[in-house]
């Protein structure tokens, strides 16, 4: 059976990445036929293999698909008002251009501090391309440090859900967990971000294209609100969702205000009081009317059709994966490894990683593996082997992840230009983040 299974993951990708770069197949169509390659050889049901794959569509747009399109319409007022083109003028008169990745870096990690992933690259994503563009920079020298910083935050530093769970499955200490991550994701950020960013860029420099908050719209240029205005109102759903983190952290449970505060902090919540305020604060404000103000909100949704269908098809491929047992079988075997703690929670994280494309399915199996092991620890080794295991979680994105397809689409690169840059990436933060881990243990 596991050979069966082995198999069946392997032909799913191997049809995935055939289909696109060799028939030129749309990735839609290619990761539904992947999706039913791997469903038939791994001998699950026809009716199975449907429902996984619909289940895995559904659950990945109600979440992914939804921050999507508020980020996709706060990002047209953006455009439409003005407001980038303003934070552009101020960010590259302010910085200079050979520290420009540096700086792109270290607010991508800020803001991915209290985002989740998603939320963040659909956030900056218009930012990014028109810094390139206007600057003539390589597309691929700002845009990797900013997604360096992004992944490295949702992976490694609470209160995002995968060290969260890691933290509670192994029973670590939350601020220990928390301060050990913030040092760990300093060199990992630096690393795969800015340094790894100037090399790939000479070899994927991307090409600036009309981000899909752009495409097919050339609205007059209008008066942009101030530079402190755009951003307290980008900094809204950021701040509601930090104070949501800090109500969990330090307010008891059934407590009134944290109720309020996990509503309010919940990032579909976050973000469409985001979009509301900045109807006011960039649409309005900048001189648009309510109908111009309609039309703008509208006109940012059909250009990310294609990119909701590719992510939803992401996400179908990954629970085909999860339903068919493959992360069952991967979490079986690695039992039966002796290995370091830290070690082993790192390599079984890698391995269902690669195998579902999840970075939260691998944190939480992985952690559920090594539990045990965690109670051998002490306290320092505890928060260090969830660490261990969110690295892990980060390892190789590639078809089967929707942040790959997001990246993709996003940025307009080939699978290939996908797979040296963003995967690339990807390993690099995963391997750094655990030599990181391996230093701390050293002297903690």
């Amino acid at each position: 059976m596991n050979t069966q299974l082995i198999a069946a993951a392997l032909l799913g990708v191997v049809t995935i990445i055939l289909l696109i770069t060799w028939l030129r197949v749309h990735p839609f169509l290619g990761l539904i036929l992947g999706s039913a390659t791997l469903g038939v050889v791994s001998g699950m049901p026809t009716s199975k293999i449907v429902d996984a794959f619909t289940a895995g569509v559904g659950s990945t747009l109600g979440g992914v698909g939804l921050l999507i399109a508020l980020g996709a319409m706060i990002g047209a007022l953006l455009a439409d008002s003005g407001s980038a083109d303003r934070v552009v003028d101020t960010v590259a008169n302010g910085v200079s251009i050979g520290r420009l990745p540096w700086a792109i870096a270290g607010v991508a990690a800020l803001v991915g501090l209290p985002l989740f992933f998603e939320v963040g690259l659909v956030l900056l994503v218009p930012i990014l391309l028109l810094v390139s563009r206007r600057l003539d920079l390589p597309l691929m020298k700002i845009a990797i440090p900013a997604l360096a910083g992004l992944s490295v935050l949702h992976g490694l530093v609470p209160p995002h859900p995968g060290p969260l769970v890691a933290v509670s499955a192994l029973k670590a200490d939350l601020g220990l967990t928390l301060a050990f991550g913030l040092i760990v994701s300093i060199p990992t950020v630096i690393v795969a971000g800015p340094i790894f960013g100037s090399m790939v860029a000479r070899l994927v420099p991307g090409e600036v294209h009309a981000s899909p908050i752009e495409a097919a719209r050339q609205r007059a240029p209008r008066q942009a609100p101030a530079f402190w205005t755009i951003v307290l109102t980008m900094l809204l759903p950021i701040v509601l969702m930090l104070v949501r983190a800090l109500g969990e952290l330090l307010l008891p449970i059934g407590s009134n205000v944290r109720a309020t505060l996990d509503v309010a902090g919940t990032p579909i919540v976050a973000l469409l009081a985001g979009l509301v305020l900045a109807m006011f604060t960039l649409g309005l404000a900048s001189g648009l009317d309510r109908r111009t103000l309609s039309e703008s909100l509208a006109a940012a949704l059909p250009p990310i059709a294609t990119i909701l269908l590719v992510v939803g098809a992401g996400g179908g491929f990954k629970q085909t994966l999860i339903d068919a047992g493959v992360g069952t079988m991967i979490s079986r075997a690695a039992q039966t490894v002796a290995v370091s703690p830290l070690i082993l929670g790192w390599l079984v994280a890698v391995a269902i990683r690669v195998a579902t494309g999840s970075a939260t399915v691998a944190t939480i199996t992985a952690a559920g593996i090594v539990a045990p092991l965690a109670a051998t620890l002490d306290r320092s080794g505890a928060a260090l082997l969830a660490l261990a295991i969110g690295s892990g979680s980060l390892f190789f994105s590639h078809v089967n992840d929707a942040g790959f397809w997001m990246v993709k689409e996003y940025f307009g690169l080939s699978v290939g230009e996908t797979l040296k840059t963003w995967s690339v990436m990807e390993t690099i933060i995963s391997v750094v983040g655990l030599a990181g881990v391996m230093v701390l243990r050293a002297f903690v």
